[in-house]
């Protein structure tokens, strides 16, 4: 090979070369397997309230016994009171979800409750009515304390309570895991645990649908 002939060669195999490095280093820098997605969110725990506060149906009561400032309030949809009944000494009932009588699911083999779309203004103005200051110890109940004592909690807390209780094991308590009985509503909460309830409604307390007077302070 010839001087002349030998400069191409050496400049196209050089060129080659880089293109091979170029390619590795590609190839080093490309994941061989595939990223996993990210995981979704966890859905959120009705459970849990962002004030952290929770009592025992028997805690709450032995709190309204010891606090004669103390306000129970009850966020059940009536049918429920109407057939499972009503703790004694409630000051406010207004509910948090109403049954949709009308929006029948096939899927879920029940009907919806959708939130009630007036409960922050329903639920203060019977606070401003019975003149309950911010930092009053309020507690709240609704059937076990599963989904919806500790979001009306929050809902209270947006407007600056800073004492609203949830109620854990709610009005009617948690179902039997075994037995008989399996599936039943007879552990704890507030009617199980011999505290005073009456299927009676006083109607100073009574919700009496969204004509309730909706003006606050």
């Amino acid at each position: 090979m010839t001087a002349k002939t030998l400069v191409p060669y050496l400049v196209s195999a050089s060129l080659l070369g880089l293109a091979s490095l170029a390619t590795g280093a590609l190839a080093a820098a490309t994941p061989t397997t595939a990223v996993s997605a990210a995981p979704q969110a966890a859905a959120a725990d009705l459970t849990k309230s962002q004030l952290g506060l929770y009592l025992t149906a028997k805690e709450a009561y032995q709190l309204l016994q010891n606090d004669p400032q103390a306000i129970l309030v009850d966020v059940r949809d009536p049918v429920e009171i109407k057939f499972t009944g009503f703790a004694a000494g409630t000051h406010i009932h207004v509910p948090y979800q109403l049954t949709d009588i009308t929006g029948w699911s096939d899927s879920a083999q029940t009907w919806p409750m959708p939130l009630n779309p007036n409960f922050d203004q329903e639920l203060l103005a019977r606070l401003n009515a019975l003149g309950v200051a911010k930092d009053a110890n309020i507690i709240i109940m609704c059937r076990s304390g599963a989904t919806r004592s500790a979001p009306a909690v929050d809902r209270l807390a947006r407007y600056g309570y800073s004492k609203a209780w949830s109620v854990t094991d709610g009005f009617e308590g948690g179902t039997e895991k075994t037995g008989p009985s399996k599936g039943v509503r007879k552990v704890d909460g507030w009617r199980n645990s011999g505290l005073p309830w009456s299927y009676n409604v006083p109607a100073d307390v009574a919700w009496r649908g969204h004509s309730d007077k909706l003006t606050t302070k």
